[in-house]
């Protein structure tokens, strides 16, 4: 294995790269980072539409971030990756992965043989059976994944790993004395909302809701009828706070809180249905990043949604930085870099 590593976060609106280096020690440092644009329509929710488009922008990423190795560490998480709760008779891991088509026939919307499968465990127990093994299932359809991995070869990357974006968000949020407790990880992107429950660091729930902050800016434009341009700039200016004084700041901020409000809705329920389920994990705190989360008045509307404090993810106080790098900088585009930083980590976990 390369001494350093890169994650890249393949999104409707960009790609994103994180190069890390010593990633197995305590405080691995952050080499270089860079990110390029997409033309709409390049990718589809988290999915490779036009892969000579996406492997020019990641030819551009390589040369203008300086990027030194081609060893590189893929995301997935969208609307056809499916993670469930799934409980096996106690085995190795090896063996576990070769018997998931035998296991999960039943739990699929899609055939097993256009799924690729893996096994996340989590703890160990005792069934009437015997030993036991109990972890997530992780389910995605070939194509969501191969397109992305083509992409990169395309481009002369060597993919070492694929990995599940909500894992590596705990990963990068939930590092040393943060990781206590049960937290909820959600990240807002551009057309996905990730959420991702863990205890002490280490996954125990995921979902994977197909809407993001893309959805409010079309939504602005339909209704206001204006350029997705202005609608996206009218949304970083007003925010979810209602404007009596400007019919139409009024008007936008309403249809704002309309759309923001189901997305809430559908996080609280999904929050909701975890409390039911599992009585002993208690989410004590939420830790928002993405893109989408940066809305002004977002954070405070889930905080009283689901009653419970919300943060801003600060995924970089762990991790040392190159003598180039300015930490304020790079704070400045956290909430854009988290799941390239928490895919290169993965690479040691």
């Amino acid at each position: 294995m390369a001494k350093n590593i890169v994650g890249v976060d393949i999104s409707a609106n960009g790609i994103r790269a994180v190069e890390l280096s010593d990633v197995t020690k305590a405080r691995p440092t952050i080499v270089r980072h860079h990110e390029v644009p997409l033309p709409a329509g390049a990718v589809n929710r988290g999915e490779v539409v036009e892969p000579r488009t996406v492997t020019t922008a990641i030819k551009q990423l390589w040369s203008a971030g300086g990027f030194k190795t081609k060893d590189v560490v893929l995301g997935i998480g969208n609307s056809r990756v499916l993670v469930r709760d799934l409980t096996v008779p106690k085995m190795s891991l090896r063996r576990i992965r070769e018997s998931l088509p035998f296991h999960v026939q039943e739990m699929l919307p899609f055939p097993t043989e256009d799924a690729l499968l893996d096994f996340y465990p989590i703890s160990e127990g005792t069934s009437e059976s015997g030993p036991i093994v109990n972890g997530l299932l992780v389910a995605a359809v070939k194509g969501a994944v191969l397109g992305n991995v083509n992409a990169v070869q395309l481009a002369g990357l060597n993919p070492v790993e694929v990995d599940l974006v909500p894992f590596a968000l705990s990963r990068a949020l939930l590092r040393g004395e943060s990781a206590s407790g049960t937290t909820t990880v959600i990240d807002v992107g551009g057309t996905t909302t990730t959420l991702v429950v863990s205890a002490n660091g280490v996954p125990q729930f995921v979902r994977i809701i197909p809407t993001g902050g893309d959805d409010l800016t079309n939504a602005l434009s339909t209704r206001l009828n204006i350029s997705v341009e202005e609608a996206e700039a009218m949304k970083r200016s007003i925010g979810m706070s209602l404007s009596e004084a400007d019919p139409e700041k009024h008007d936008a901020a309403a249809v704002m809180f309309e759309v923001t409000r189901e997305l809430i809705t559908s996080l609280r329920n999904t929050l909701t249905y975890f409390a039911g389920a599992r009585s002993v994990d208690v989410v004590g705190r939420i830790v928002l990043t993405g893109g989408g989360s940066q809305l002004s008045g977002f954070g405070e509307a889930l905080s009283e949604f689901t009653r419970l404090p919300v943060s801003a993810g600060t995924p970089f106080d762990t991790f040392g930085l190159a003598r180039r790098l300015d930490r304020e900088a790079l704070q400045r585009q956290s909430r854009s870099l988290t799941v390239a930083l928490g895919l290169a980590m993965g690479r040691a976990a």
